[in-house]
């Protein structure tokens, strides 16, 4: 298969994995708070790589060391938090259709700070994308008073942390393997995850029960296919393909997501929907060729 068969097939299959994330993260904080639910995604993370990739740390030169931190840190560890907590303020279709701002931010962010190319019709698509987020914020609060519409503040972030992650991988670690990138990243996020959870009191109030059983099986799910799998696909897909192509999977995690959120009962409104095609308007202008 040629890269631009495999770059498709791999975007793809991130589109089903992460679309379906939302809704697992969704179920896990039935049992869990929002940094248990971060913490343990990211330790089963880092065991399941380093059971099946240990030996990719070896090629990873010290120079680049720096570089795996930053990206462990931004692509990885701050989100997991942070979406969590998005989560338990707004619908968990929202959040996903907020991530879908990934590529304009990785247009901004690549070229004021790492010297890619910013074109015209991106500049139009940024401003659109940003156009589509203000509605969906604005108008989510007032058709969904009882959510906290603040939270969205939170996915916004994880998806500017998720853009400085692209551009770090394609600038600074391109001719790194992609499994040598995740696992170095989840090694390095071990102790902090562990922290996490001494500080949040788990090991001295966890109580194992039908509630925390079924939400550390959500878990479990999300960190082996939503996470180790689809960071290694992620990071194979950013070297074999360009920053905003990588990022433009958020096209169709949305339209995963919110099937999953309409199921479970989440109310979407048609000016959601509106807001929601603005900016993935926004996305593809920015995206369209000149």
């Amino acid at each position: 298969m040629n890269n631009s068969k495999t770059r498709w097939f791999i975007l793809i299959i991130l589109s089903l994995i992460w679309g379906s994330s939302f809704i697992l993260i969704k179920k896990a904080l039935i049992g869990f708070t929002p940094f248990q639910v971060g913490a343990f995604r990211i330790l089963i993370t880092a065991i399941f790589l380093l059971a099946i990739g240990a030996k990719s740390i070896l090629k990873i030169e010290r120079h680049q060391w720096k570089y795996i931190l930053m990206t462990a840190l931004l692509g990885s560890f701050f989100p997991a938090f942070m979406y969590a907590y998005a989560i338990t303020g707004i619908d968990s279709s929202v959040a996903s259709i907020l991530n879908s701002l990934l590529p304009l931010f990785t247009i901004i962010i690549g070229a004021l700070i790492f010297g890619f190319t910013f074109v015209r019709n991106q500049l139009y698509g940024i401003i659109i994308g940003f156009i589509g987020t203000g509605l969906l914020i604005f108008k989510g609060s007032e058709l969904n008073p009882d959510q906290n519409y603040w939270y969205a503040l939170l996915a916004i972030a994880s998806t500017l942390g998720y853009s400085f992650n692209v551009n770090i991988i394609k600038k600074h670690l391109n001719d790194l393997d992609a499994l040598s990138i995740t696992t170095g990243n989840f090694l390095l996020l071990i102790i902090p995850a562990l922290i996490v959870l001494i500080f949040t009191g788990f090991f001295t109030t966890f109580e194992l029960n039908d509630k925390t059983t079924a939400s550390f099986g959500y878990v479990i799910i999300l960190a082996i296919a939503g996470t180790a799998f689809a960071k290694v696909f992620f990071n194979k897909l950013i070297q074999i393909s360009s920053p905003v192509f990588s990022s433009s999977v958020t096209y169709l995690i949305p339209i995963v997501a919110v099937m999953w959120g309409i199921a479970d009962g989440e109310k979407f409104e048609t000016v959601q929907f509106i807001a929601a095609s603005i900016i993935l308007s926004g996305v593809y202008v920015a995206n369209k060729k000149g």
